[in-house]
């Protein structure tokens, strides 16, 4: 009974959607070619790597300060104990609130990713609306990341009309890439260019309440 009625769901969504127009775009494609994404992906990468470096720095100090005190622990008084303890406790909270305030959820990343990403995203979203709206699709789906989308013919990806829709060649993405951008303020402007293991590039967000277009991936 089960698989009957799955099945019957399974045609009708199958059906409704036959009976549409629909595409698909890359995200990620699309993102890598646009050079004001390239340039704000690098200053968060280096905001990321610079806020990591100031915490490795700062537990480093802790470490010290901690091997100090089981070198000294056996010759001080109690009090003296007791004192360097809440000292190394103190220590303690203060690398665990500074690592929450930059990579935590709503943390100064965040800010940042909301600050120089989700202006380009959405320009995109505004693109794919735009394309939606003159071809008449329904759906467009982002075959990118974890797409579900188990295979996609060629012919119905959008993402190179996209770029057109934003003015972007796949040219001058490449060149855009290539070139020097602003470290950011108060950064030395010798990055490394890796960025914290935890640390993962941002992908296209959501875009909330705008109807005719797939919604894209965080």
């Amino acid at each position: 009974m089960k698989r009957a009625i799955l099945s019957i769901v399974f045609c009708l969504v199958f059906g409704y959607c036959n009976a549409q127009k629909y595409a698909c775009f890359d995200s990620e494609y699309v993102l890598s070619k646009i050079p004001d994404y390239q340039q704000a992906q690098k200053r968060l990468d280096q905001y990321a790597v610079d806020w990591q470096k100031e915490l490795e720095a700062k537990q480093q100090e802790l470490e010290s300060l901690r091997n100090a005190y089981q070198q000294e622990a056996y010759l001080l008084p109690e009090n003296l104990k007791r004192r360097r303890q809440e000292d190394l406790k103190t220590k303690e909270q203060e690398v665990k609130t500074l690592q929450y305030q930059y990579f935590g959820v709503g943390g100064d990343l965040d800010k940042k990713r909301a600050e120089l990403i989700k202006p380009v995203q959405d320009r995109v979203y505004n693109a794919l609306s735009r394309l939606a709206s003159e071809k008449g699709y329904a759906f467009i789906f982002d075959k990118a990341g974890n797409s579900s989308l188990a295979y996609v013919n060629a012919k119905y990806d959008v993402s190179s009309q996209v770029l057109e829709m934003l003015g972007v060649t796949a040219e001058s993405g490449k060149q855009q890439a290539d070139s020097n951008v602003d470290s950011p303020k108060g950064s030395s402007g010798k990055g490394t260019g890796k960025e914290p293991s935890d640390i993962k590039k941002t992908p296209i967000r959501e875009k909330d309440n705008k109807p005719g277009v797939n919604k894209m991936k965080r």
